[in-house]
């Protein structure tokens, strides 16, 4: 039996985060401290080998992707997949989490922040995050099996938590209360 990788982070914190400010699918970039972050997860992965990375087509994602493969000439093939991009937070994004405490009340907020069935309007559940994330990782499998090859992932904090929920079999519960921090990489092992 060989055993490939998988390599999970979550792009750097940007200026939307420091913020407080729903980012979902605008396309900020990293701040100051972002970049400190996806550099610390260019460390933690200098030594280690993976032939594919991919990211969304948000610059955050793209960005911390960018300071990892500095170490990684041996990744040749970049690949961008909205499957694993961030929720779409529809009518919340660009407004800070403050505002829609104080307009919609904690419980509203809760529910459209952290509830996996409860859409914000025009946006995302995470269990609709969850289905997209979960076809990605079917096709993710068969890519790493028939090409034998470990893989970088350049991810977002809610389609991390569905990548999450996958690998560690966590319950809905546990996916909906993880918090994904900005310079943690989370390895997986595939046995093939």
């Amino acid at each position: 039996m060989v055993t490939y990788h998988i390599y999970l982070f979550r792009h750097g914190t940007t200026f939307d985060n420091a913020e407080g400010i729903f980012s979902g699918w605008r396309n900020v970039g990293l701040n100051k401290k972002g970049i400190r972050d996806a550099k610390i997860v260019a460390l933690r992965l200098k030594d280690k080998k993976f032939q594919v990375a991919f990211e969304s087509s948000l610059f955050r994602s793209k960005q911390t992707l960018k300071e990892v493969l500095k170490f990684h000439p041996e990744c040749k093939r970049v690949v961008e997949d909205d499957r694993i991009i961030e929720r779409n937070y529809g009518n919340l994004q660009g407004r800070t989490h403050l505002s829609i405490v104080e307009k919609q009340g904690h419980m509203q907020y809760d529910l459209w922040h952290r509830g996996y069935e409860n859409r914000p309007p025009k946006g995302e559940s995470l269990r609709d995050v969850e289905k997209r994330v979960f076809g990605f990782i079917k096709d993710l499998l068969k890519i790493i099996k028939e090409q034998r090859v470990n893989v970088v992932i350049s991810a977002h904090g809610n389609s991390m938590r569905a990548f999450r929920k996958y690998f560690e079999k966590l319950s809905v519960k546990e996916m909906c209360t993880l918090y994904n921090d900005y310079e943690t990489v989370y390895e997986y092992v595939i046995n093939v």
